[in-house]
Formats: structure tokens, sequence, C-alpha cells
């Protein structure tokens, strides 16, 4: 029994001493929570402040990214307000029409010549008569399919009306034989030829025969619901440019300002149409320019000229593109008794082939305007890049 209860004392004498140094443990291992709980709370508060300063900075970022992004969807839309301050002009044979085997036919290539000249931005188309026959004016009939002399009139025609806008047409074009088949043609939708609905900074017009109060100027038609008053008295029938202003009362007229055919691409960076100009010969075609200077930039095109592909431009003001007919250039140079030359090249500053290694014998004109216009246009891009931004 002694033993028994000695040992149950020696077991109760660990089972005390195993307490006592685990109650001592458990002290030293005791947590201040009311500083763990002051400092959770600080950590929890610096966790806050950093999640609100990248919230603050995401959506900072998200602010500029899309005040950016509209900006230059803004100004990718808008033109701009340095505009184009050079000129393209095109050149070619009236006798291209003679190409064609029915008067639908003739019509249709005379559309498919005014659509790529449209498409490359080209403010002048000059149709040359290669056979010297002194065509200057539009008047006149057509008279038949390969006639000479009226190709260069039809086609001029033809070039004009679908260029002039929709709804001025009834106005400077009346029913001629020459527009029978204009409807085949594919329509143009160059800027100037607006809907009646768009809102626009520049439009075309008609001046309206109708009377105004003293001091006020004329009223124009420029195909919108409301007629426009010009801030000039002209004479009635004329096409004019006008530069409407924003009004923000609704009034039964409009008001604009009268502004010259080229502001809209000067100013305001839009493409605005081309200009038709009858030549008598092909050295008319620069003698006879509207330009004061001439043509400072001229390029000639043909399978006989020097590749395109190692030609560079210079900066110019008017650049003028001359296409051959069906014989070349060769044959227009030979009818010009008032140049005494033989070599076509040395009329342009350079003569070039558009199209080196072509897959055929030949390269139709309205082919050439387009492959020629596609490939100079990186070439005149090019030689503008450096001022622009140096502007």
């Amino acid at each position: 029994m002694v033993v028994h209860l000695q040992a149950r004392m020696s077991e109760s004498d660990d089972s005390a001493a195993k307490k006592i140094k685990l109650d001592s443990s458990q002290r030293e291992e005791h947590v201040d929570w009311k500083k763990w709980k002051g400092e959770r709370k600080a950590v929890k508060k610096q966790w806050k402040e950093d999640k609100l300063i990248k919230q603050l900075e995401k959506q900072n970022t998200s602010d500029v990214d899309c005040e950016e992004e509209a900006a230059n969807e803004h100004d990718h839309n808008r033109p701009s307000n340095k505009g184009r301050p050079y000129t393209v002009s095109v050149a070619l044979p009236g006798s291209v029409l003679d190409n064609a085997q029915s008067t639908e036919l003739r019509t249709y290539l005379a559309g498919q010549i005014a659509r790529a000249c449209s498409v490359f931005c080209v403010d002048e188309i000059i149709i040359f008569d290669e056979y010297g026959e002194d065509v200057k004016s539009v008047e006149g009939e057509f008279t038949g399919v390969k006639k000479k002399g009226q190709a260069c009139i039809q086609l001029a025609r033809i070039l004009q009306y679908l260029e002039c806008p929709q709804y001025l047409r009834k106005w400077f074009f009346p029913k001629h034989q020459d527009l029978q088949y204009a409807g085949l043609c594919n329509p143009l939708d160059s800027p100037h030829h607006m809907r009646i609905d768009e809102e626009a900074e520049y439009r075309e017009g008609i001046v309206l025969d109708r009377p105004t109060k003293p001091g006020k100027g004329s009223l124009v038609n420029c195909g919108m619901r409301k007629d426009v008053q010009i801030d000039k008295q002209l004479q009635s029938g004329l096409r004019v440019t006008v530069h409407l202003k924003k009004t923000e009362n609704e009034s039964k007229i409009c008001k604009g300002v009268v502004v010259a055919p080229h502001v809209p691409r000067t100013e305001g960076g839009l493409y605005w149409g081309y200009n038709v100009r009858l030549a008598s010969s092909l050295s008319d075609v620069f003698t006879d320019g509207p330009y004061e200077d001439g043509y400072d930039m001229t390029i000639g095109t043909s399978e006989r000229g020097s590749d395109i592909d190692h030609t560079t431009l210079s900066p110019f003001k008017h650049l003028l593109v001359m296409f051959g007919g069906l014989q070349g250039l060769e044959t227009s140079l030979d009818a010009d008794q008032k140049l005494n030359v033989t070599d076509p090249a040395v009329l342009f500053d350079h003569y070039l082939n558009t199209c080196p290694s072509q897959g055929s014998r030949t390269i139709r004109t309205e082919e050439a305007i387009l492959i020629s216009m596609a490939v100079l246009r990186h070439k005149i891009t090019s030689a503008f890049s450096d001022i622009q931004q140096k502007c």
C-alpha cells in the first residue's frame, strides 16, 4: 500500500510539474490581442489605402486611354485643318473611247475613268486631242462611234456630269444624247455628293432666281431641306461652293459664305471633285493650264519608261500625270505641230513605266490610271512626309 501510494504521489507530482510547465509555456506564448488588433487594424487600413490608390490610378489610366482613343478617332474622322496644299492632274487623249464598240461601252468606259480619278483624289482631268482637231468646247452633238473629234467632247461631258452632285444635275445638264446611258456608270460618291440630311461644313449649290430683301445675299439650293442665304448677291444659275454657318435656332433658311472651290481641299482637307479641261493638242496640256506657274512636276507613263520602283519624287505644288492613247504618247507627239522633238521622254520630269514586267501586251488607259495612281500615291506621300513632320 505504501508503495502504491508513493507511486500515486509520484504520478501526481509529475502531473503537477507538467501542468506548471504547460502553464509557463502558455504564459510565454500568450498573444497580446489588443496589440494584435491594433497592428491588424493598421495593416487593414494601409491595405484599403493601397487598394484605393490602385483603383484611382486604374481609373485615371482608363480615362486617359478613353480620351486619347476618342481624340484619335475624332482626329481620324475629321479632316486635317492644314488641308492638302498640292494638286494632282491627269491628262489623257479622248481617243480612248474609240476602243469601245458601242455607245453604252463608251459611256461605261468614261465612268471607269471618272471613278479611278475620284478614288485617287485627282483635282483636274485634261482631255487632249491627239489628232489636232482643236477641240476646246463641249458644245456639239455626238454623231456616232469612232468619229474623230467627237470622242473628246463626249468624254468631257460624261466626266462633268458624273462629277456634279446629283441634286444639281437637272440644272446644269439638260437631256443630251451623250448622256443617254450615263445611268450605267457607277456613282463617284465623292465627299461633295451630299445626302439631303447630311451635316457638312461645305456644300455645292446653285444660285436661285428668287428675290431677297435689300442688303441680303442670294438664296442657294445646296441640296438641303432649307435654302441657304449667302453673303453676296450673285447671278442666278451659278454653281457655288458654300461654307455653312452653324445656327442654333430653327429658322427657315440657313446662312453661308461663298468660298473658292479649292477651300474645302486647302483648308478643310476634303477631296472636292475634279475640273475637266479640253486641250487641242499635247503641248496645250502644258501651256493652257489654270495655274500661273504651270505644273512644277510632270510625269509621263509608257512601257518604254524607266522603272518607277527606283524613282523618288520631290515636293511640288501641281503634279501632272499624262497617259497615252491606243498607240502611246508617241502618236500624240507626232501629231503636234508645235513640238519639234521626237522623244516624249524629254517633255517630262519623269518618264516612267508604272507596271514593269506586265503580263499583257497592252494595258488599257483606264487600267493604267488605276495602276499608276496606286503606285504614285506612296511616292507622293513620301515626298510630303518630311514637311508634315516639321509642321
